[in-house]
């Protein structure tokens, strides 16, 4: 079968929620793939920072061929050997007491908000129900119905309400709008440390920091989704450790996974994570042996190969290079930090999307997002000498326009 032939049998029998470049991926190795004809792609994705570790990872494929032998799914009815291991592992790096698994990303932001939710009735003394949590503008946790009530972005929402009550929504990085929604009732903050669906947007210096204060003066939790800017993308193995803030609760996912298994977490304080009870949340798939092993060896590939300060260092090297764009006639912002960057077009460039077009048919795949924005985030473990490839085919489509 022929590409178009995969495309053809896709569109017949998988619902059209994704609008994807027609590029069919049959393998991976390290930072590329190859299509089903066998053409070659440097992969500038990384499936939204999910592989940080590289495709087909070695050290990881190993670990979970060695798990799937032994034992892949118990359910949280039983203990396994894994899950111990891996809480271990997380919390020890991270510096947090314990964690709470799951399996997608949006599943760990709803955990984070039930706990916080709760954390405001038994802790803090909200009256029960009144509960609130504040979310920032164009943020993105995920699309399930609660998340989806404090978006702000119409396609998420316009079909699908009613909507989850007790969230606000004040713009990023607007520190007056937020202190002006807080109130009694207000028992968490939630956000992103790098909103990257908003197209790679850092918020202003020492934003984190205030709130982080905020938050401990008025007794709030505060939750940071590094589902995406987590595990080493922007040169930390936290993004938030850039301001050197530890918040109350962070979400984990994608590489945590590391491409191999759908894992995801939170870390959190004991006197926070102690407030579930026995059946109160859970999940069958949720700490799973086989997923545990894959997360952990996932972990020790951060560490062994240095991957935060790989990016780091790579990442100075990235933005070095494409600082030739800043005086082009179609490009607004070029932004970034570690390897995770975004070039935003002007609204004359006729939308991010052509380029991106173009940039598959040259061997390179990235996607646009917010319409105007070319969104980079490469796999961690990538060579100088390939991130030089991807950065010049950008550079050329950009200058050709």
């Amino acid at each position: 079968m022929k590409t178009q032939d995969y495309i053809d049998l896709e569109n017949k029998y998988v619902a059209p929620n994704y609008n994807p470049l027609d590029v069919v991926i049959e393998k991976g190795k390290g930072a590329w793939v190859w299509d089903v004809e066998g053409k070659k792609y440097l992969d500038f994705l990384a499936a939204y920072s999910a592989l940080n570790q590289g495709y087909c990872n070695p050290d990881i494929f190993e670990a979970m061929v060695k798990q799937a032998k032994q034992v892949t799914l118990t359910s949280r009815a039983f203990r396994n050997n894994q899950l111990p291991q891996l809480a271990k592992k997380l919390c020890e790096m991270l510096d947090y007491e314990m964690m709470l698994p799951m399996n997608s990303g949006a599943e760990a932001v709803e955990t984070a908000l039930k706990v916080t939710r709760k954390y405001g009735y038994v802790k803090k003394g909200i009256s029960h129900y009144d509960a609130e949590i504040i979310a920032m503008g164009n943020n993105f946790h995920g699309r399930t119905i609660s998340i989806i009530s404090f978006s702000t972005e119409d396609d998420y929402r316009k079909a699908f309400g009613p909507f989850t009550p007790g969230f606000k929504t004040v713009p990023y990085g607007d520190l007056e709008a937020l202190k002006n929604a807080i109130t009694p009732n207000t028992a968490g903050i939630l956000l992103e440390p790098v909103q990257g669906e908003a197209g790679v947007i850092f918020p202003p210096e020492n934003y984190l920091k205030t709130i982080s204060d905020l938050c401990k003066e008025k007794d709030i939790l505060l939750i940071t989704d590094e589902i995406q800017s987590g595990l080493g993308r922007t040169g930390k193995m936290l993004a938030s450790e850039w301001e050197g803030v530890k918040a109350d609760i962070v979400c984990l996912g994608k590489a945590l996974g590391a491409g191999y298994y759908p894992v995801s977490a939170i870390v959190s304080s004991k006197k926070i994570l102690s407030l579930f009870n026995p059946g109160e949340h859970g999940s069958t798939f949720g700490g799973n042996p086989l997923g545990c092993a894959v997360a952990l060896a996932a972990l020790e590939v951060l560490e062994k190969d240095k991957l935060p300060q790989r990016a780091l260092k790579l990442g100075e090297h990235l933005m070095s290079k494409l600082s030739v764009l800043k005086n082009n006639s179609l490009v607004k912002d070029i932004r970034g930090k570690g390897l995770w960057a975004a070039v935003e077009l002007k609204p004359e460039a006729g939308g991010a999307r052509r380029f991106c077009t173009k940039l598959m048919e040259r061997g390179v795949l990235v996607k646009d997002t917010h319409h105007n924005t070319i969104r980079i985030a490469p796999v961690l473990t990538i060579s100088q000498e390939d991130l030089d490839f991807g950065i010049d085919k950008i550079i050329k489509v950009v200058e050709e326009g």
